[in-house]
């Protein structure tokens, strides 16, 4: 299998802070609102070279969708910024009604999404926003793997046109994608060609299934990995190509099973190809405090529980 190598853990937050910043220098009509959340957002570097361009709105998220859905009207392509919890949770009927449903160019950036959010536990961690933002029609729903591909995905959003969900983390993990990639919204990335099972994996989970294929390779079994950071739109394509040749599929996602990548998978093949699957995500459960690494272990979300799961569907083949 391909190799990769992480080049520095860094937090997938200062990839967004990083585009961010790029795109204040490049896209005039790019500004920024937070929900009293700069540094917890790492939009500092865009406030300080554009600071006529920067909107604090404090603790009064849903007034924060308003805004930049009116913000719209004018020309402007406003990211908004909090804790994924506060992004989509706490707001959903303002992004429904003033956002999706008139197709707003509005940018949502979340934060500190799933348990590696950590000891601020379960009030503050969100695990069900994929599959809320994905039901809303129009609406654009990314989930980037590491630094670079989150930076990449920041400068992306401003060219569509439309409503996009942005979904990244807090901790530092491993940094292992292109410098100099060039992201495409909707195009899933062969990472490694395998022959007898395809995992498909998304956010901080594509770097443990790299690993779990490794692990898998030691033992005589072939691994495709494949790195789908677009759950909507979807591209099923490159899931059905990889079956037909694999015969059995692991999804796995910081995130609920029902109503995340896996449930996107599964109900795609089920109307093209029905192929064995195992589900790596949390199990219909809220979170707790603890530490990234304490919480994926906990709740199966790293690359033992990976290579579980394929040694079980390899099984139902």
């Amino acid at each position: 299998m391909k190799k990769y190598i992480d080049q520095g853990k860094n937090d997938t937050r200062s990839g967004f802070g990083a585009g961010l910043a790029e795109l204040g220098r490049s896209n005039p009509n790019v500004v920024a609102l937070c929900a009293d959340l700069v540094g917890s957002l790492k939009m500092e570097k865009f406030i300080e070279e554009n600071p006529e361009r920067f909107f604090q709105i404090g603790i009064a998220e849903a007034n924060m969708m308003g805004i930049a859905a009116g913000l719209t009207i004018g020309g402007k392509i406003p990211f908004t910024g909090t804790f994924a919890n506060f992004s989509t949770g706490r707001v959903y009927d303002q992004i429904r009604q003033s956002i999706a449903y008139s197709n707003k160019n509005v940018k949502i950036c979340a934060s500190h999404a799933g348990v590696t959010l950590g000891e601020d536990g379960a009030t503050h961690q969100i695990l069900e926003d994929i599959g809320m933002m994905k039901m809303l029609p129009g609406m654009t729903v990314i989930n980037p793997c590491d630094y670079n591909q989150t930076k990449a995905a920041t400068i992306a959003i401003a060219e569509h046109e439309g409503p996009v969900y942005l979904r990244f983390g807090r901790p530092k993990v491993a940094n292992f994608t292109p410098v100099d990639q060039k992201f495409e919204i909707g195009k899933a990335l062969m990472l490694s060609e395998g022959t007898d099972v395809t995992i498909v994996a998304t956010g901080h989970l594509v770097w443990e299934a790299l690993i779990a294929a490794e692990s898998l390779e030691k033992q005589g079994i072939s691994a495709e990995v494949i790195n789908i950071h677009t759950i909507k739109p979807f591209d099923g394509e490159a899931i059905l190509k990889s079956v037909k040749k694999t015969g059995c599929i692991v999804s796995a996602e910081e995130h609920n099973y029902m109503g995340g990548l896996g449930e996107t998978v599964a109900g795609y093949l089920s109307t093209t190809l029905p192929t064995p699957q195992e589900f790596v995500g949390t199990k219909d459960t809220f979170g707790e405090s603890g530490t990234p690494e304490q919480l994926m272990a906990k709740y199966g979300l790293d690359n033992q529980a990976i290579e579980k799961a394929v040694l079980k569907v390899l099984k139902r083949k």
